[in-house]
């Protein structure tokens, strides 16, 4: 019962190539989720991400792998991937079997759903780590760890007899090492090469303050927007000097339209205390050179009402020159 993720990979180790990109690490990783609505209804469908860019699909009503990018393929020939394409119809139909043979003789109930998060990450110097673990019913069941199946802790007893079945296959243990530790990194490396110019994209952020809806009498509401951002990973944080601020709140990372990245960060403090606070935000784009915005939120409030009142007198002014020198003229002609 391996992943949809390892006959994707399977048979890729012919896939070689190297990059300056791989001074990042690149995770791939793929979700598999498959849903048994009883003896003889069940769907797979699983999506596959390179860092947080969603690379491949594969879905219940199709035989073929849907690329989503157009270097998804990375460096493997039409002919090693329509071996992938079989491979993948024989894994679907052997999958659902087997899990229905072990709802049998388990004697567990519909319905029943399985995720599968697989994959490899690349670090620098073309080192890599693998991952593989099982979901049953959204709980965390079983890992393949170095050269076993390990169940996880606190799950169901019938685990372990899971467990203890599927360590009896040695044939397929060898070939979940081989594809884990061999095939993912090289495939990875592969497909990084294909797709260096999406991922060497960098954009840089822009980044503004604002205040929020009071959080109660005599508080503040601090927030700090960064929008526009690629790649995702940034840091974001509230600051007074160099003293990181424990009660920042940092919203969810949200994809703008555009394919870059937008974070909201909020501090709630007491109004006299805002000031010498900063927002700060690192970002790879940024070369070094972090962006440092401070609070000025009272004085900017305080310099808008000034040149208001500014403008106001110079209007009123303006006026009353002008009704002037109109009634010396009507009194001129009269």
């Amino acid at each position: 019962m391996g992943p949809l993720l390892f006959l994707l990979l399977w048979g890729l180790h012919k896939v070689s190539g190297g990059s300056e990109l791989l001074q990042r690490s690149f995770p791939f990783h793929g979700l598999q989720i498959s849903s048994f609505v009883n003896s003889s209804q069940a769907r797979t469908d699983c999506l596959a991400w390179l860092g947080e860019l969603q690379t491949h699909s594969w879905s219940d009503d199709s035989d073929t792998i849907r690329f989503l990018k157009p270097w998804s393929q990375g460096t493997f020939n039409l002919q090693q991937w329509e071996q992938v394409q079989n491979e993948l119809w024989v894994y679907r139909l052997s999958f659902t079997r087997d899990i229905w043979d072990f709802v049998k003789l388990l004697k567990l109930t519909y319905p029943i759903e399985l995720q599968v998060f697989a994959g490899c990450e690349m670090h620098p110097g073309n080192a890599s780590e693998s991952f593989f673990h099982v979901a049953y019913q959204g709980m965390h069941v079983l890992s393949f760890q170095g050269t076993l199946w390990e169940a996880a802790p606190g799950t169901p007893p019938f685990v372990k007899f899971v467990v203890k079945e599927l360590n009896l296959d040695q044939g397929t243990r060898e070939m979940i090492q081989q594809l884990l530790n061999n095939t993912c990194p090289q495939f990875v490396s592969g497909l990084i090469e294909a797709g260096r110019s999406e991922l060497k994209k960098q954009v840089k952020p822009e980044a503004w303050l604002s205040s929020g809806p009071s959080p109660g009498p005599g508080r503040l509401l601090l927030v700090c927007r960064v929008s526009g951002f690629y790649p995702k990973p940034v840091w974001v944080m509230w600051m007074r000097g160099d003293q990181e601020q424990p009660h920042t709140r940092q919203g969810d990372v949200l994809p703008n339209a555009d394919g870059t990245w937008y974070l909201r960060v909020t501090l709630d403090v007491v109004a006299g205390e805002a000031s010498g606070l900063s927002c700060r935000v690192k970002h790879s784009s940024l070369g070094g050179q972090d962006i440092v915005l401070y609070w000025a939120g009272s004085h900017t409030s305080v310099h808008l009402i000034v040149v208001l009142v500014v403008l106001a007198l110079l209007g009123l002014s303006a006026g009353l020159i002008f009704w002037f020198r109109r009634r010396r003229s009507y009194q001129g002609i009269l």
